[in-house]
């Protein structure tokens, strides 16, 4: 951090965090909190997870050692870490589940319907960062959204902000788990909100309840069958027996979110960024996104986070889900259309959709 500390204003810290929060409130954020920097705890549970291989391919959740668990390993100088949380549920639950339910049409992940959170998040965050400096005068800090290694669950968790699901997602009684995370490290000595009791009890609903069985045991996700890490980080062919599992969520999935109890109170986004009216994605079909080329692909996805994944990958997901689909006309002739498509990967799974709808029909009446 490249503070000019002699400058800087020495607040009654107590007040200053005080009014952070209300600045955040002020810059939509739900809610904000302030962790120290101490995740013994997290680090020796990461260890743990890394160990078990659960991370997959997901090589960057080891890449940066300790600095992802010590705060003032990836940016010196971090005392405190200032956390924010922004509500992102674009429709009601039971639209959503209504999509799941409906085998012809895509299931997106309701958090990327709208614009790429990330650039969202970390906007208004440094935002408020500028507040707090026009407040103490130049100060040592980073924002950071999803953006860096920085375990987010666990620093939300220690400030106040939820505590950890059984799904391993961040809770609150208030705005259940549909909410987007994002932090300020800082070298402010600003003083830890108090962390929140677990309200889960004996409820297993998000383990019964994940198609894959990726919740392996409460608090312990396995990342290589979470449907989110097969359809987003996954870079190759998605296992052939989980296939079957993945329905029709072609990026990303929230079951485990649509049952959960606490998310019937998880209020409707009031940010437009968020709103589930983008290119139509929370109505279209399985076959109309199959049909779009790389130009529209792009073209339509901009600003979104899913515009990440690729068109390939984009395409690999569509033919699992129409694999999965009624072996209608149109699902038929939307498949055979990409057979000879120019990526092995999308011809391959492909190939797996046809063989699908070929076994079905060979066993029907």
């Amino acid at each position: 951090m490249d503070a000019n500390v002699t400058s800087r204003i020495e607040p009654a810290w107590p007040e200053l965090a005080a009014r952070i929060a209300q600045w955040g409130r002020e810059l939509g954020f739900a809610q904000i909190g302030i962790a120290d920097t101490d995740l013994d705890v997290a680090e020796a549970g990461l260890a743990r997870w890394l160990a078990a291989g659960y991370h997959g391919e997901m090589e960057y959740m080891a890449r940066h050692g300790t600095a992802r668990s010590r705060p003032a390993e990836l940016v010196p100088g971090t005392v405190s870490v200032i956390t924010a949380r922004m509500d992102y549920r674009p429709e009601p639950l039971a639209a959503a589940r209504s999509i799941v339910a409906d085998p012809t049409r895509g299931y997106i992940a309701r958090y990327a319907l709208g614009r790429d959170y990330h650039k969202v998040m970390r906007t208004r965050l440094a935002r408020l960062a500028a507040r707090i400096a026009d407040e103490v005068g130049p100060y040592g800090h980073r924002v950071f959204s999803d953006s860096a290694p920085v375990l987010e669950a666990a620093l939300a968790a220690k400030s106040g902000l939820g505590w950890r699901g059984k799904h391993t997602l961040l809770l609150t009684r208030e705005a259940g788990s549909y909410f987007f995370l994002g932090e300020i490290y800082t070298d402010l000595p600003l003083p830890p909100s108090a962390p929140v009791s677990a309200h889960c009890g004996s409820c297993r609903a998000c383990l019964d309840a994940c198609p894959t069985g990726a919740i392996v045991a409460p608090y312990e996700v396995d990342a290589r069958r979470c449907i989110s890490y097969l359809t987003i980080e996954l870079h190759g062919p998605i296992p052939e027996s989980l296939r079957p599992l993945i329905g029709n969520r072609v990026y990303g999935c929230d079951d485990c979110q649509l049952v959960c109890p606490w998310n019937r109170y998880a209020p409707l986004t009031t940010e437009d960024d968020f709103r589930a009216v983008r290119h139509g994605l929370d109505r279209a079909t399985l076959v109309e996104l199959f049909a779009w080329t790389r130009e529209e692909f792009d073209t339509r996805l901009a600003g979104s986070a899913i515009r990440r994944i690729g068109h390939e990958r984009w395409l690999r997901n569509l033919a699992v889900g129409l694999g999965n689909a009624p072996s209608t006309p149109e699902v038929i002739a939307a498949l055979a259309a990409r057979a000879d498509d120019a990526s092995p990967l999308v011809r391959e799974h492909v190939r797996w959709a046809l063989a699908q709808h070929a076994a079905r029909s060979a066993v029907e009446p």
